[in-house]
């Protein structure tokens, strides 16, 4: 039965994506805000169609601490899940990505209409240099930027090593950061086509503000919040 749930939810996600994917290439010359709302409908849709075949649920938990203006979103990474879900949640927003990801056919497509900040990860000084000119354009623009520090999946129950790219980020803009934690990986795990039912629980904490804290102490600061989150929902 769970195999049955979700091939239903792959089929209905890529044909979904195909078109909203090609209707959007209409916009191309659009202002970002009707590009992302209107891509945004793919992630919406997905998130319900979850919802209805496999029945996985979203809770989340402190709302109130969403930034309406422009942000760092810094938060775990256990699925492909948070990617979807993070646009029925914050305000308009962009990522970092790895640049391998513009190369999927259709969905690579979509995302390059979004502004991504893309980077090489074997070039790790260049990187860091983009993530942070590119991520204070962004937030100039009023667009938010989701960073995940990690810089890859992990296993649910697992916390990789968090990168500066957040911190540096809001060291350079005076950009608030919103810290987020979720546990998405106990339903849809890493590289797992079969996804369990059950809730998936988001916590968004309070936002911290710019500080003459050196970007490691920041960064070591949203880590150690994170592991008492992760600690809360084991």
């Amino acid at each position: 039965m769970i195999l049955l749930r979700s091939l239903l939810y792959f089929v209905g996600s890529i044909i979904s994506l195909i078109l909203i994917t090609l209707i959007g290439f209409l916009l191309v010359f659009s202002s970002y805000p009707t590009r992302q709302k209107f891509l945004s409908q793919w992630a919406i849709f997905c998130i319900w169609w979850l919802k209805i075949t496999v029945n996985i649920k979203t809770k989340v938990i402190g709302q109130e601490n969403i930034i309406k203006s422009s942000s760092i979103i810094v938060s775990n990474h256990q699925s492909t899940w948070e990617t979807l879900a993070f646009q029925t949640i914050f305000p308009a927003h962009t990522w970092v990505l790895k640049r391998e990801l513009l190369w999927l056919p259709v969905f690579g497509w979509s995302l390059a209409l979004l502004k991504p900040i893309i980077i090489n990860r074997g070039d790790k000084l260049n990187a860091i240099k983009k993530v942070i000119n590119q991520g204070a354009d962004r937030l100039n623009k009023g667009i938010s930027v989701v960073i995940y520090p990690e810089g890859t999946r992990q296993p649910y129950g697992e916390l990789g090593a968090y990168q500066n790219g957040g911190s540096a980020i809001a060291k350079k803009t005076g950009h608030s950061i919103t810290p987020v934690y979720h546990n998405a990986g106990r339903l849809w795990p890493k590289g797992s086509f079969l996804k369990k039912p059950g809730v998936i629980t988001v916590v968004i904490g309070e936002a911290i503000p710019n500080s003459n804290l050196k970007t490691s102490e920041v960064t070591d600061q949203i880590r150690k919040w994170t592991l008492v989150q992760e600690n809360k929902f084991k």
